[in-house]
C-alpha cells in the first residue's frame, strides 16, 4: 500500500467518525494554538524591548556608581555616590578619552509633580543640553534646556509626552507653571513620544537643568566634587566602544585613586540589550514549554482514540491480512491516520494561536503597554513539526498493535 492509498483510507476512516475525530484533533488544536500564541507574544515582547533600548541612543556607555559586584542584579542608579560632575567633565576632554564623542551627566530623583488638581508621581532628571542629542530625545513642542538655563539655574522644565498628557490632558502645557517640591517651574518644552513597555517608559519624566536640580533638590559632595547619578557617554564609533570603555576606566581609577577596586561600573548598550534578550528569551521558552504540555495531552488523546479504532476494526484488519496485506501496510495505514489527525489539528492550531496572540496584543495596547505579536517562520515550523512528531509518537503503539494482530484471531473477533 503506497502513501496515496494509505492517505485515502485514513481520510475515509476519519470521516466515518467525524465527531470522534474532531474531539481528538481538539487536543492538538489547543496545544499548537497555545504554543504559537506564547511564542508570538514572547518574540513580540523581545522585539519591543530591543527597540526600546536601541531608541535611547547609539554607541552609548553608561557609567554607573558602585562596583560591578553591587550592580550585578540591577543598575543602581543613584543608589551609590561615587561619580561626580567633575568626572564627567574629565571624560569629555579629548586628551583624556579620545574615543568619546559626547558626555551628559544626570541626577535622578523621584518626585510628585502638581498642576492645579492633578498630581503625578514621576522621575525628575537634572540634565545638561547635551542630554537630548546623546540620548536621542526630540522636542515635539517648545525648546530643550539650553546652556543659559544651566548657567542661571533657571526654574524651567521639559516634560515627557506621557507626563504632559497626565498633567494637562488636551490643554496646552507650554508656558504653564507646575510645582515640584513646592517650587514653581515653567514648562518650556514637551518631548516627542518614544513609547515603552512593561519594562519602563521613556515618556514618563520631567527634565530640569542640572544646576537647578542641585539647588532645589539637594547637592551631595563626593571625591571633592558634586555627585551625579549616571554619566551618559556617546562613543565616536561602534567599533570604538571597547576602547572608550578602557579609556574611561583608566581615567576614573586615577581620579578616584582606586587602581584595583573600582567604585563604578560601565555598561554598554550591547550589555543591556544582551541582558534584556536573555530575560525575555528565558520567559518565552518557559511559556512555550508550559504550552507544549497541552500538546502532549492531545497526543495521549490520539493514542487513546487509535487504540479504540484498532479494537473496532479488528475484523477489518484480519480480512486485510487474509487477502495479502503485509505488516507494513497495516502499520502505515494507522500511522497515517494518527499523523493526519495531528497535521490537521496543527494547521487549525496555528490559525487559532495567531488569533489569540493578536487578541493579547490588542488587550495590551489598550492597557497602555503595547506588545506586538510576532509570528516567526521558525515558530510555525516548530509547532508543525512538534505536532507531527506527537502524532507519530503516540500513533506508533496503536499501529504496531494493529500490525501484530494474528489474522485468524482477528477474523474470529466479534
Amino acid at each position: 500500500m503506497n502513501l496515496r492509498e494509505s492517505s485515502s483510507t485514513a481520510v475515509r476512516s476519519l470521516l466515518g467518525n467525524k465527531v470522534r475525530s474532531g474531539l481528538t484533533m481538539l487536543g492538538i488544536v489547543i496545544g499548537v494554538a497555545a504554543v504559537i500564541a506564547m511564542l508570538a507574544v514572547g518574540h513580540g515582547a523581545q522585539q519591543a524591548v530591543t527597540g526600546q533600548i536601541q531608541s535611547i541612543g547609539s554607541n552609548l556607555l553608561f557609567v554607573i556608581p558602585g562596583s560591578a559586584e553591587s550592580s550585578r542584579v540591577r543598575m543602581p542608579i543613584g543608589s551609590a555616590q561615587t561619580l561626580t560632575y567633575e568626572d564627567a567633565l574629565a571624560i569629555a576632554q579629548p586628551a583624556n578619552c579620545p574615543s568619546v564623542a559626547g558626555v551628559a551627566p544626570e541626577v535622578m530623583h523621584s518626585v510628585i509633580v502638581v498642576y492645579r488638581g492633578q498630581n503625578v508621581s514621576t522621575r525628575l532628571y537634572g540634565v545638561t543640553p547635551e542630554y537630548a542629542l546623546i540620548r536621542n530625545y526630540e522636542v515635539a513642542e517648545g525648546e530643550f534646556i539650553s546652556p543659559a538655563h544651566v548657567n542661571t539655574s533657571a526654574l524651567v522644565a521639559v516634560l515627557g509626552a506621557e507626563t504632559a498628557r497626565s498633567l494637562f490632558g488636551d490643554e496646552e502645557p507650554l508656558g504653564k507653571n507646575i510645582r515640584i517640591s513646592n517650587t514653581a517651574f515653567r514648562v518650556i518644552g514637551v518631548l516627542a513620544p518614544k513609547g515603552g513597555t512593561g519594562f519602563g517608559s521613556h515618556d514618563d519624566m520631567v527634565l530640569v537643568p542640572l544646576t537647578t536640580a542641585w539647588a532645589r533638590l539637594g547637592r551631595r559632595s563626593v571625591h571633592g566634587g558634586t555627585a551625579v547619578s549616571v554619566i551618559n557617554v556617546q562613543v565616536l564609533d561602534e567599533r570604538l566602544v571597547g576602547q572608550a570603555t578602557d579609556e574611561i576606566r583608566m581615567l576614573l581609577r586615577e581620579r578616584h585613586r582606586t587602581p584595583f577596586d573600582e567604585d563604578f561600573t560601565i555598561y554598554s548598550q550591547a550589555d543591556i540589550l544582551t541582558l534584556a534578550n536573555q530575560v525575555t528569551g528565558v520567559l518565552t521558552i518557559f511559556l512555550g514549554g508550559i504550552a507544549a504540555i497541552s500538546l502532549l495531552v492531545g497526543g495521549i488523546g490520539i493514542m487513546n482514540i487509535m487504540l479504540v479504532s484498532v479494537t473496532e476494526r479488528t475484523r477489518e484488519i484480519g480480512i486485510r491480512k487474509a487477502v495479502g496485506a503485509k505488516r507494513r501496510d497495516i502499520l502505515s495505514q494507522f500511522l497515517t491516520e494518527a499523523t493526519l489527525l495531528s497535521i490537521i489539528g496543527g494547521a487549525l492550531g496555528i490559525l487559532l494561536g495567531w488569533g489569540i496572540s493578536q487578541a493579547i496584543a490588542a488587550i495590551s495596547a489598550s492597557s497602555g503597554t503595547p506588545i506586538y505579536a510576532v509570528l516567526s517562520p521558525g515558530a510555525v515550523l516548530l509547532a508543525t513539526g512538534f505536532s507531527i512528531a506527537v502524532g507519530l509518537f503516540f500513533g506508533i503503539y496503536p499501529a504496531a498493535r494493529a500490525a501484530s494482530l494474528n489474522p485468524i484471531d482477528a477474523l474470529r473477533h466479534e
